[in-house]
């Protein structure tokens, strides 16, 4: 677990907005040196790169079935709630599969 002190302002706002805005973000903070390799970023960037792989095949997949900007929306707004009410707070988040999955590969 990240100790709070080190969790910056700075480190609360990426990764918000890895959740808000993934999975854009998130491959952006893999491209940037000075914030991939912070301890709250890497958890919650890692994290949400994977829920918005999950949201983004969901969306792909089922969204032309049921009602596309639902799906989309629903995804997109999970994400959200995370990013403001959890990491935005710099509180770690624990996503039921996606957390241990995350853990077990090593990404965080």
């Amino acid at each position: 677990m990240t100790d709070m002190q080190d969790v910056t302002s700075d480190d609360k706002l990426w990764a918000m907005l890895a959740y808000v805005l993934s999975p854009i973000v998130p491959i952006i903070i893999l491209l940037m040196e000075d914030k991939k390799n912070r301890p709250f970023i890497k958890a919650h960037n890692t994290q949400a790169l994977v829920w918005g792989g999950i949201a983004f095949a969901i969306n792909l997949f089922l969204g032309w079935l049921i009602l596309p900007a639902c799906i989309g929306v629903g995804m997109w707004a999970v994400g959200a709630y995370w990013g403001f009410t959890k990491a935005y707070k710099g509180e770690m988040i624990e996503l039921p599969v996606v957390t241990n999955f995350v853990k077990n590969q090593g990404w965080a």
